[in-house]
């Protein structure tokens, strides 16, 4: 995971640059005053004294720009790791990034958190790459991992989530921690779902079922990590009913879909709303899938109250989305307009592009069957530029908005397209 030298963080640039530069001086400051010892040492009474004085001068302009690296290589010789963090260093970095997690997507600082991962990202996965993982350490680095767990599922970027998760399994290996490679199992789960290999997805889920040591018996870890998987099946399942032909085959994986979701929520942490808010969410989209609107908005509505309650913006966005998915189902298209709305609105706010592009591309297509061609293209336009995945169906509405015969596809079709069109990452619990 060790980034090159361009995706190193800008202050670990500067800082290599600095003391590049002063590395120079030094040797530059230590021929001249090579120079002029032998000068002095020729002459004699109070040049002698000059020369010596020059040197010792120089000598500590040298110590004083070299300090920090001679401390580093002590300290990495004396502990034989070759860290370029200090623990306590590392420990800092844990918690800055723990609590910027807790503020993504949330109503308070959910714009700033986003502005903070882009930023530090880099940073982060330099400090993974740097540090070797001991046991000492593997709580900080856990923590650290989790941040960058969510921001990736955020940012739909499934190869990093993946190596994340191979590099959270080493220190769980290394460190012989059964519950951190049961994680970092369940963790790779959601990558290869994410990568569409859903079977392999499945397996991984397996396998960190059986690495959850038995002696954790009821504990709230367990617990938590017993969710995740559920949910984590869910959404597998709703995946290869999306892929399925009508029938079937697609009613059986929504089923299974609903089954697992059942056993997530007998098997939460005790209350946790959090944890009550995802579950309901993905339930009303099982419900969508089965074309029941109605039951959907009985689980959506209280839902984004809870979400409101809770400051999470991200999750109240997301069921405010489909609460305008199931608006247009009941053919309310005014109604799932005004959702789709305030949706964006809030999805803006705390800077989730992902959302903000589904639901200006909900917008641009309900547009475009209003009649209204070219502001609906200009509002699919904007959803494709905030989009981090080439959508199909979003390439399908673009081109029927600049066809001036055919008829635009809804933007919420009924059967199988429901699937894809409703399919949306869901943040899962972290370890605690």
């Amino acid at each position: 995971m060790s980034p090159p030298d361009e995706e190193k963080p800008k202050g670990e640039r500067r800082r290599g640059d600095f003391l590049g530069i002063s590395a120079i001086a030094a040797g530059l400051l230590s021929g001249l005053a090579s120079e002029k010892l032998s000068q002095s040492l020729e002459s004699g009474g109070w040049i002698k004294v000059a020369g010596w004085s020059l040197t010792i001068v120089f000598f500590v302009i040298w110590a004083v720009y070299n300090a920090p690296v001679v401390k580093r290589k002590y300290r990495s010789w004396r502990t034989g790791t070759g860290a370029t963090s200090t623990p306590s260093e590392l420990r800092a970095a844990a918690e800055e990034a723990e609590q910027w997690l807790v503020a993504l997507g949330s109503e308070a600082g959910g714009l700033a958190a986003a502005e903070w991962f882009e930023q530090n990202e880099p940073r982060l996965r330099y400090m993974l790459a740097s540090e070797k993982p001991v046991a000492a350490a593997a709580d900080d680095l856990a923590r650290i991992c989790d941040a960058l767990d969510a921001w990736y599922v955020r940012q739909r970027r499934p190869e990093d989530l993946l190596e994340l998760s191979d590099y959270l399994l080493t220190v769980a290996e290394g460190c012989g921690r059964q519950d951190l490679e049961e994680l970092a199992t369940a963790r790779g789960a959601t990558a290869y779902r994410l990568l569409g290999e859903l079977d392999t997805a499945i397996a991984r889920i397996g396998i960190s079922a059986n690495v959850a040591p038995s002696r954790r018996g009821h504990s709230r870890t367990a617990a938590a990590l017993d969710t995740r998987r559920q949910v984590e099946l869910a959404l597998v399942h709703l995946a290869r009913a999306d892929a399925a032909p009508a029938g079937n085959e697609r009613d059986e994986a929504v089923a299974h879909a609903r089954s697992r979701l059942d056993d997530a929520r007998l098997s939460r942490p005790g209350p946790d709303l959090a944890a009550d808010v995802a579950i309901s969410i993905n339930l009303a989209i099982v419900q969508l899938y089965q074309e029941d609107a109605e039951g959907a908005l009985d689980l959506l509505k209280p839902a984004a109250a809870r979400a409101a309650a809770a400051g999470d913006r991200s999750a109240q966005a997301h069921a405010f989305e489909l609460i305008g998915v199931a608006a247009w189902m009941l053919e309310r298209r005014d109604e799932a307009v005004k959702w789709w709305g305030r949706a964006e609105h809030h999805y803006s706010e705390i800077d989730e592009r992902e959302g903000q592009g589904r639901c200006l591309q909900h917008l641009g297509s309900a547009a475009i069957v209003a009649g209204d061609r070219d502001g609906g293209c200009k509002l699919l336009r904007q959803s494709a530029v905030l989009r981090s995945f080439e959508s199909p169906l979003l390439a399908r509405y673009l081109e029927a908005g600049t066809e001036t015969v055919a008829t635009p596809p809804e933007p919420a079709p009924r059967g199988r397209g429901v699937g894809g069109w409703l399919r949306r990452r869901i943040e899962l619990w972290r370890l605690r």
